[in-house]
């Protein structure tokens, strides 16, 4: 291992807040000692399985998940993790040739691999297969040279393993020996890889090439490792961004990326020329990745590029429309078999957590909610009162009632909720009393993670044996990798308990993996990032919460997210069941969980769009060459594509197939709703009701209850008009008291609204002020400047008959939910006498007012509407951490009394609530007069029928709205953005899209990997980069490379190195040239980012001049996992250089220089 150690560093630490000195003049590169492999003797056929790092176990080395380019940069909390895993199945499968696995049997066949080299169990041994399975392998092999390919089928590749392998393999493994291309779609743990495995034995034997992808760097290591172990070392090959390994062998397997930039140079060459032309399979792994919203075009592009004598076999999760898939595949690649399975072979038991017990979410069916978990129940565990027993005798006659929750019953949702909440502790008490663990427990933030273990570090999960494996096996990780141990997590580690997030060292992450797969740590907490398809043995998944933090603001998880974290628990050969534990939480119960699990799995939705690699690569004909120093003519050395050649593929994405086919029957849907609920609404207007009354009734009668009934509406437009005034009078009356309230303590508040379902919803606050009162210039601005937040004066002013010189205003709480409120008065229920005082805890420290204050103004403003009336809007927004504890001292509405309420209503609202409750009582003496008159019993027939009819109407209205979200979501795209960038490149010069002449600068950004690869040329191809030593160049680099890096604000140091003055003047030269393209871009409508951000490139020129790990964390404001990304994504770049046309040689070779002293551990890369 290189040593770095500095005894006195040039780097000056500095407050990321205050800006810093740049540091002096950097030390030169330093030497380092090459890192330390296994070895193994070369004379055998096929070698001992190859392992890095180096196990700090005597046994096989484990799975193991990095983070890379591709993978998110973070968990919920501040990103979005990426999860790659398969989902478990609620409801069946779509599609014709769907084959239920009846007679599947739980074989000894590894989590998620299908038996192709996993190890099973938690001591390490390994089965009698897997000794010989490579050996099986080379026979097949050898009897196919003997007496050729026709002995293939699918008995011959069964024969590779000792166990039966399942029905729906064996389809899927007969489809793909007819020549067909196949879709597999089935759960977690079913053995899927399995079937790749088997068409790579085919393949191989045939002497042809089979190309793996799969979307991240750490499943492509995992595969190259277990196909290495079955087909040896001279068969596979692996390519990902920065790494070769024997890139010619027969079974090669690379990221998605990798094999999309090769298929772009052989669209529409003859098949001899292609790249490849010697390939027979394309395996596409993790298929379902189609509908990631910022990757999900690469898996479509290969697709839609593939050679069509190529056989494609696409491995998905289940998802809700396979069949559409299959279908596409089929249309533009050629034949195509689906295959389905919807059985686990683990089947799992889901547990609802509480404060007191943990209960089987389900009832004995498996179909609807355990009734002892509704709120109804948690209420008349408390009263001993059986308050709802009329209402639950009625919602069981309907199933549509399954899992609404009574108005009454969440009146105060969160006051009967919290008390049921349990602490992470008394959860795991009934995972170790049930022997439940090991156990996955997925928590939304890197902090929530760390807090748990934390909290759990005087518990005791290891016996003493296990705690000495332990202890010996962080002394040799610590002995190979002393930089990577994460100190702070050492303590837990003993104890059993671990965290795994992206702000860990992927080092550290593969060493917790390891430990759990030896059954060495019990219970990890993690965020999404662990279920990304690695093999990680575990018994059971608790599920924290049923919400997670995204952009966008807090999210309800959808049925797959749900599914792909509970497909993490049950060990297929281990465990009989696995077990799936959500937790009761103030927001969500057992319902909530219930309408998540039962809502049915969400369709692949294409997300093709196109962007500047897609285009240059498409439409690029001949290079631009100087033939002479006097000329400038062009060599045509190649044809590019027409805008019409490139349309033609462009439109044959999976969103163009699935709107040409399902498109059209859902307009048709949609149109015949709603003229249906256009016609049932005719039939219950007035005048319709009156034409049957007249029909039906004697003359007598009916002009008896005509008259009435005309009453009746005259005098319910009075009640309205005075529930009216009611509120007009309320908000006025409320002003001068929150005027006085916004300079003294900050009082407590309860805000009530309805939501869509008719549900009312009372949230505690705290009040903080009058949003124009406030120092607070981002909600200020937002409100007084935004139409969304205008209320209608005039309508206010036509309607009171009374003097008022102003109307409703917005005010700002903090709910007891940690989520901010902006409102008017029309949202206040009632205001409380109590509060925080507004007092400094401390002499000099700031007054409580104000901090909350400074809190609110430095979030970013993602407010939603939460509902909305004339009278103004009630919006919500996520609280952060800081706000947190605020949040917790909010009492509940229980336990405040009325006469706590502070709330004076003037005399002219006391008199409008009476004239109210007078005109209510008017109106109901009518209704009840009508009753009585002698045609009312066929009259009410009428009416209940026009009752079941707008029930009706509510339904389809209901099924109108989904149709509409799912046309939304399959509407055509694509060509559109492609023309929109191929101006840009046009009026750029990158490429000439009339003659397909390909400039160089469009030749560099074409062999660019990126998300906008025409900026990072334009940066590549800048003179002013070829005077910057190798370490300034690197800073430049990781500023383009730094989207989503951000620092931890809860970390309690706040340090980060800033860059030399020659980076930072580099780059703001840079920043111009940003400025002037974003401009170009946005004149076409063109919305792809361009990266460029100062605020980290101090920390990657630190390390690429020689600064140790320890030296560039000590009070750093970064997490380790979030410096490393940083770090692997500069050095991505940097390996580019070299291979991009058209570069100066200086640049290449300081780019050379640079990854090569940057990448050392700890953030070397794990496979090579």
């Amino acid at each position: 291992m290189a040593a770095f150690s500095i005894s006195h560093s040039p780097f000056t630490r500095i407050h990321r807040i205050n800006k810093l000195p740049p540091f002096p003049v950097l030390r030169p590169f330093l030497q380092f000692r090459p890192l330390q492999f296994f070895h193994f003797n070369n004379h055998s056929r096929f070698t001992a399985p190859y392992k890095f790092p180096n196990s700090v176990f005597p046994v096989e080395s484990s799975s193991q998940l990095s983070d890379d380019e591709n993978e998110a940069d973070s968990d919920e909390e501040e990103d979005d993790d990426v999860a790659a895993e398969e989902y478990d199945v609620v409801s069946g499968e779509i599609g014709e040739d769907s084959e239920q696995d009846e007679d599947e049997e739980n074989d000894d066949v590894s989590e998620e691999s299908g038996g192709i080299g996993e190890r099973i169990g938690v001591g390490g041994r390994e089965s009698r297969y897997e000794e010989f399975k490579w050996q099986r392998v080379e026979r097949i092999i050898n009897e196919v040279r003997e007496f050729g390919e026709e002995i293939i089928d699918v008995e011959e590749l069964a024969s590779v393993y000792d166990f039966r392998i399942d029905k729906f393999q064996r389809s899927s493994i007969q489809a793909f020996l007819r020549g067909s291309s196949v879709v597999v779609s089935a759960p977690t743990s079913s053995g899927k890889t399995l079937i790749a495995e088997a068409a790579a034995v085919a393949t191989v034997a045939r002497g042809k090439r089979l190309f793996y992808t799969t979307p991240l760097k750490a499943l492509s290591n995992q595969k190259f490792r277990d196909f290495r172990e079955t087909f040896g070392d001279s068969n596979v090959g692996l390519l990902t961004g920065d790494s070769a390994v024997n890139r010619d062998a027969p079974v090669l397997i690379m990221t998605t990326e990798i094999l999309r930039n090769m298929l772009y140079q052989s669209v529409g060459m003859a098949s001899s020329e292609s790249a490849l032309s010697h390939v027979d399979v394309i395996i596409l792994d993790e298929v379902h990745y189609l509908s990631d919203i910022s990757r999900g075009t690469v898996w479509e592009e290969i697709v839609i590029y593939s050679p069509k004598q190529v056989q494609l076999i696409c491995l998905s999760a289940t998802v809700a429309n396979p069949d559409e898939l299959a279908g596409w595949i089929g249309q533009i690649h050629g034949k195509t078999e689906l295959v389905t399975s919807s059985k686990r072979p683990v089947p799992l038991t889901w547990h609802f957590s509480t404060k007191t017990a943990m209960l089987p979410l389900l009832d004995e069916k498996g179909t609807g909610m355990n009734r002892r978990l509704s709120v109804n129940q948690f209420q008349l565990d408390s009263s001993g009162e059986n308050m709802y027993r009329d209402e639950g005798s009625r919602r069981r006659k309907s199933r549509k009632y399954q899992f609404d929750v009574p108005a009454r019953a969440k009146n105060d949702m969160n006051s009967t909720r919290r008390p049921q909440v349990p602490q992470v502790r008394d959860t795991l008490w009934h995972l170790e009393a049930r022997d439940m663990l090991p156990a996955v427990w997925f928590i939304f933030s890197r902090k929530g993670c760390d807090a748990a273990v934390q909290y759990l570090e005087e518990s005791k999960l290891l016996n003493e044996l296990e705690i000495t494996e332990v202890e010996l096996a962080l002394k040799r990780f610590r002995a190979q990798y002393p930089d990577a141990v994460r100190e702070s997590s050492a303590k837990g580690l003993l104890r059993g308990v671990a965290a795994h997030h992206a702000g860990c060292l992927p080092l550290w992450k593969s060493f917790i993996e390891e430990l759990f797969q030896k059954g060495l740590v019990k219970v990890v907490f993690a965020t999404e990032t662990l279920a990304a398809g690695m093999n990680m043995p575990a018994r059971t998944a608790v599920i924290s919460s049923l919400s997670k933090r995204t952009e966008s603001g807090r999210t309800l998880l959808n049925s797959n997210e749900l599914l792909q974290m509970a497909g993490r628990a049950g060990r297929r050969g281990i465990d009989e069941r696995g077990h799936v534990v959500l937790v009761q939480t103030p927001n969500e119960g057992a319902e909530e969980c219930c309408k998540v699990l039962f809502s049915g799995l969400e369709p692949l939705v294409s997300q093709f769009t196109a962007s500047y690699g897609m285009v240059l690569n498409l439409l690029a004909g001949a290079k631009v060459t100087r033939t002479s120093p006097e000329t400038d003519e062009s060599d045509p050395s190649r044809s590019g594509r027409t805008l019409e050649e490139a349309r033609k593929l462009v439109e044959q994405s999976f969103g163009n197939y699935v709107g040409s086919n399902v498109m059209i029957t859902a307009k048709e849907e949609l149109a015949r709703i709603q003229n249906e609920i256009q016609l049932l609404a005719s039939e219950i207007t007035d005048e319709a009701i009156d034409k049957k009354s007249r029909k039906l009734l004697s003359q007598s009668a009916y002009k008896e209850i005509a008259d009435l009934q005309e009453e009746l509406r005259a005098e319910k437009r009075t009640r309205t008009e005075l529930r009216r005034k009611i509120e007009l009078e309320r908000v006025f009356s409320l002003k001068p008291l929150l005027e006085e309230l916004g300079n003294g303590h900050l009082p407590f508040m309860c805000l009530q609204h309805t939501d869509s379902d008719g549900v009312q919803h009372q949230i505690p606050a705290v009040y903080l002020g009058n949003v124009d009162s406030l120092k607070t210039s981002k909600v200020k601005n937002m409100v007084n400047e935004s139409d969304s937040f205008a209320v209608n004066m005039e309508k206010i002013s036509s309607d009171a008959k009374f003097d008022h010189t102003a109307g409703p205003s917005y005010h700002v709480a903090l709910g007891s939910d940690n989520s901010w409120y902006i409102f008017t008065e029309k949202w206040i229920k009632t205001v409380y006498k109590t509060g925080f005082p507004d007092a400094a805890l401390v002499i000099g420290d700031a007054l409580p007012r104000e901090i909350m204050t400074t809190l609110l103004d430095k979030v970013d403003m993602q407010w939603e509407k939460v509902a909305e009336s004339e009278l103004g809007g009630l919006w919500c927004m996520d609280g952060s951490l800081e706000t947190w504890s605020w949040s917790l001292n909010v009492p509940v509405l229980s336990s405040l009394s009325e006469e706590d309420e502070a709330l004076q209503f003037s005399e002219t609202y006391q008199n409008a609530v009476e004239s109210y409750k007078d005109q209510r009582n008017k109106v109901a003496r009518l209704k009840k007069k009508i009753s009585r008159t002698e045609g009312f019993r066929e009259y009410k027939k009428i009416l209940d029928i026009a009752k079941f009819t707008e029930e009706k109407i509510r339904r389809l209205k209901a099924r109108s709205r989904r149709l509409v979200t799912r046309i939304e979501q399959i509407e055509p795209s694509g060509w559109k953005e492609f023309l929109q960038i191929s101006n840009v490149i046009h009026e750029i010069r990158a490429l000439d899209i009339n003659s397909q002449i390909i400039y160089p600068l469009g030749e560099t950004a074409a062999a660019i990997r990126g998300e906008n690869e025409l900026w990072l040329a334009m940066v590549l191809r800048n003179k002013v980069l070829l005077d910057l030593k190798p370490p300034q160049l690197a800073a430049v680099l990781g500023g383009l490379v730094s989207e989503g890096i951000k620092v931890r604000p809860w970390k309690n140091n706040s340090y980060i190195y800033e860059a030399s003055t020659t980076v930072m003047n580099v780059i703001t030269l840079l920043d111009d040239q940003r400025s002037s393209f974003f401009e170009l871009q946005e004149k076409h409508g063109v919305k792809i980012p361009c990266c460029l951000d100062r605020q980290f490139s101090g920390m990657v020129e630190a390390w690429a001049s020689g600064l140790t790990w320890r030296e560039i964390m000590m009070d750093c404001a970064m997490d380790e996992g979030d410096l490393a990304r940083l770090l692997r994504r500069t050095i991505d770049l940097l390996a580019q250089v070299p291979k991009l046309p058209d570069i100066d040689p200086v640049l290449k070779s300081n780019a050379v220089k640079a990854s090569s002293v940057m990448d050392r551990p700890p953030i070397s890369e794990l496979v090579r």
